[in-house]
């Protein structure tokens, strides 16, 4: 369900009072991902792969982010691709919080159709009980899409005429917090805290789909990207990405107790193609 004018007016005045104790303005990011960050957890590499595969699908690709809330992701993608855009069905988070609306966003429901086709779809949250992938899937030839892992059944477009291509897994923002205020807020054991680290199970899968005429385009491009990670990934990267790596979630990681046979077959950020 939609949050309430009230729920987000609380919510910035839990954010006010963090504040006055936060180590770090970045923990902020993790602690309130819907007023200061996302609810997936991504990397500068991250960014990079989705605007690799846009341009593969065209010289001047079309974008469109579905369900953006305030833009986070999206402004970094528009630093590739400028023309990007997003639409929100919750104007609320920005009216009720004073914080004002970028051009590149509109304020509209997928559920009610989206207006033109677009040669690349992301869709990086879809509330509970809510299904929109036949509208994404109608105006689209490429669709990434990204969903808490356990719960991806409405980030799958196999029924709708796409083949996935590959997935890749990050962290959960929940993790990420849990691991930030174990670490800079609780007092308790090396020992404990350490423990509690292997407990993680909230993983985010990336997913990406393609129509079959485009699907060798955007293998290509990823398999090109991951070329240039070898040499970029420990140079290239946003400020935010320091408390991940500081809280154990780096580039490759590998868990130590796999929670299900899934995670056996990939670490963090690794991409796993889905199509010979």
């Amino acid at each position: 369900m939609p949050f309430k004018v009230e729920d987000v007016r609380n919510a910035m005045m839990s954010l006010e009072y963090f504040r006055k104790y936060s180590l770090s303005h970045i923990h902020e990011r993790y602690s309130f991902p819907f007023l200061r960050g996302s609810y997936f957890v991504y990397r500068k590499i991250d960014v990079l792969r989705v605007a690799s595969v846009a341009r593969a699908i065209s010289d001047n690709p079309s974008y469109l982010d579905v369900g953006c809330g305030y833009g986070d992701f999206l402004e970094k993608i528009r630093e590739y691709l400028p023309n990007a855009i997003g639409i929100e069905n919750n104007a609320e988070i920005f009216y009720s919080c004073k914080i004002p609306k970028p051009e590149f966003i509109e304020i509209s429901d997928a559920n009610w159709g989206i207006s033109e086709p677009y040669d690349i779809i992301f869709v990086g949250w879809m509330e509970p009980g809510v299904d929109f992938r036949d509208k994404v899937a109608d105006k689209t030839n490429v669709i990434i899409t990204t969903l808490d892992q356990g719960l991806s059944l409405q980030a799958e477009y196999d029924a709708y005429g796409f083949e996935r291509i590959a997935v890749w897994r990050t962290p959960s923002w929940e993790d990420v917090n849990t691991e930030i205020m174990n670490r800079y807020y609780t007092k308790m054991l090396d020992e404990t805290r350490q423990d509690l680290f292997k407990l993680r199970s909230a993983h985010n899968l990336w997913y990406i789909y393609s129509k079959p005429d485009k699907s060798e385009a955007v293998k290509s491009s990823l398999l090109r990207c991951l070329e240039q990670e070898n040499i970029t990934s420990l140079t290239m990267h946003y400020e935010f990405e320091s408390i991940l790596d500081q809280c154990g979630f780096t580039y490759f990681e590998e868990l130590e107790n796999p929670t299900s046979e899934k995670e056996l077959r990939g670490r963090l950020w690794e991409v796993r193609f889905t199509k010979p």
